[in-house]
């Protein structure tokens, strides 16, 4: 990638924005990231890799675990390349014992989320041809793996024990007051398709090489989609997922290598913790501090007994922290905070500041790309409400979305993406590919722009737009505006159909504990900051939102809310 000439320079402005040391032409390393974790393993052994509620596992050891797991798939289930395995793990020391495991055997990872309905698993893993899934014998999540099997959506279960990766301490105190959360796969109906995780594990069996094609060969099939839709498996090549970690890498600056440390409270199984949380850090040395989900309490204590410096989030976790009672004493350690999954609003950036001396950086990106595409420096202040800079090897583009056309500098349109770490397609479903791209560039579906300087600012999500009596309006403006009411902690916009405008706006809201306004304040608070197209027709107030398991505030949910009380009131 080596860009010469001044034409090709002036189309892409953000590159005279880069921070100094940071080159969008540098070499992109496609090194497959079983590879590249094996190889930080060897490196420097007797370092600790992960740590869990205070258990760590060596690099050393990690690295025995992936090669002997590799072998045990390989020589017990057959795993070749190819072969499609489902994970459906909390974060635990398992999850990326497994991962890398199924990579360095020849496999695909096919993540699935424990929170799942059994439905929404059976169509991951028989979309995916996933005969093999390996879990946890928490009954909640071990149950819903008896039911794929019962349903034959997979053949064999590899349980882990959870137990065995707690501290000696808690391991013995939850064995005497939580073994009842435990099921007993020995007992299950399907014991002759169930292996213990850790016997594989004692085995020890040496895997068979594999040559893997970085470009071709398929490393995770990502299931995405489901907000809007029956779920789709984006195609991510080692390549891809390659890529993204080296461009991540360079973007960092040296931020994810020894001796910082990362906070991994964000599910390995969403492809933003698992490319930044894990992969970019283990393959570089340095250390993974790991919550099995996000308890504030917790995440607080965590920091406060591992010095963590480096923690990827979403708003919502940003707001929870901002919100609380955390002191500046337990949020010292934080240098960068990482913002993604989600719009930042730009309320919850200025309560974080008042409580971190952290740089909070927004990134973006999506799971078709590996997953990253955008992010603000993680050095130095970018400007603000934008979601920073295409990564290096990042080329981006606004078009129009009737016309097809480029748009100018400043003007709204959609965001589009080329680069390495772009997937190859979707899994069994042409037209879904050939709609993800236009001319060879990926459609993201969000609408935004690019200034001068080539900082990128997002407006909202194509499919959330609101046309309101022919005027385009954009939910996310009206939750910036409601967030700057003191009274307000989340808010969540919506369109529903409007028998005179074609559609109108629906904000819910989430009041702060002891805090109280009308519906009519709210609006009368709104009046100078909305114009009346923008002004929600109706102000929903609500105990709690509903959100994604990463704590993405969620629309799906609300809308089938509204269509049922509708419906109801008819």
């Amino acid at each position: 990638m080596d860009l010469t000439s001044t034409a090709q320079e002036t189309s892409r402005p953000w590159i005279a924005a880069y921070p100094e040391g940071i080159s969008w032409q540098g070499e992109i390393d496609v090194t497959p990231v079983h590879e590249q974790v094996l190889a930080a393993c060897a490196k420097n052994p007797s370092a600790v890799a992960l740590d869990f509620l205070g258990g760590t596992t060596s690099f050393g050891e990690l690295a025995k675990a992936i090669t002997a797991f590799a072998g045990a798939l390989q020589s017990r289930y057959g795993v070749t390349k190819g072969t499609r395995v489902a994970i459906m793990l909390p974060n635990t020391p398992f999850y990326p014992i497994a991962y890398y495991g199924v990579l360095r055997a020849g496999g695909t990872v096919v993540n699935c989320n424990p929170l799942y309905t059994v439905s929404e698993l059976s169509h991951i893993t028989a979309n995916a041809g996933a005969d093999l899934m390996v879990t946890l014998d928490l009954q909640q999540i071990f149950e819903k793996g008896e039911a794929l099997l019962d349903a034959g959506h997979v053949k064999s279960l590899v349980v882990c024990h959870f137990p065995d990766a707690l501290p000696l301490a808690k391991k013995v105190l939850f064995s005497l007051f939580k073994r009842r959360d435990l099921a007993k796969p020995r007992q299950s109906r399907h014991a002759g398709n169930i292996s213990s995780f850790a016997e594989l594990i004692e085995a020890r069996q040496t895997p068979s090489a594999v040559v893997i094609d970085t470009r071709n060969d398929i490393a995770v099939q990502q299931y995405t989609g489901g907000t809007t839709g029956i779920p789709k498996g984006a195609l991510l090549t080692h390549a891809n997922i390659a890529a993204n970690m080296s461009q991540i890498d360079a973007w960092g600056c040296g931020l994810f290598y020894p001796p910082s440390k990362v906070v991994a409270v964000l599910p390995f199984f969403h492809i933003f913790a698992m490319t930044v949380c894990m992969n970019v850090p283990l393959c570089n040395g340095t250390q993974v501090v790991m919550l099995p989900r996000f308890e504030l309490k917790a995440l607080l204590a965590l920091l406060t007994r591992t010095r963590a410096n480096v923690l990827p989030a979403v708003p919502t976790l940003l707001n929870a922290i901002a919100r609380s009672g955390a002191t500046a004493e337990q949020l010292s350690s934080l240098e960068v905070a990482i913002s993604g999954g989600a719009a930042l609003p730009d309320e919850v950036r200025n309560a974080f500041a008042k409580k971190s001396k952290a740089l909070l950086a927004e990134g973006y990106g999506l799971t078709e790309a590996s997953p990253v595409v955008c992010c603000a420096a993680l050095r130095v202040p970018s400007k603000p409400m934008s979601i920073g800079l295409p990564l290096p090897g990042t080329d981006i583009r606004f078009i129009e979305v009737d016309s097809g056309q480029p748009v100018g500098i400043g003007e709204n349109g959609e965001l589009q993406v080329k680069g390495p770490q772009v997937m190859k397609g979707y899994h069994d479903n042409r037209e879904a590919s050939e709609e993800a791209f236009m001319d060879g560039w990926l459609r993201t579906g969000d609408v935004g722009h690019m200034d001068e300087d080539g900082y990128v600012f997002l407006v909202d999500r194509i499919k959330d737009l609101i046309i309101c009596s022919g005027f385009n309006v954009y939910p996310r403006v009206i939750e910036e505006a409601l967030m700057t009411h003191e009274a307000v902690e989340e808010t969540n916009v919506i369109g529903v159909d409007d028998e005179y405008r074609g559609e109108a706006p629906v904000a819910y809201v989430k009041l702060r504990e002891g805090k109280s306004v009308s519906e009519a304040d709210l609006k009368h608070f709104l009046a100078d900051k909305l114009n009346k197209i923008e002004m929600p027709r109706q102000i929903i107030f609500k105990d709690a939102l509903p959100k994604t398991l990463i704590g993405k505030l969620s629309k799906k949910e609300l809308r089938e809310e509204y269509a049922q009380q509708k419906a109801g009131m008819k």
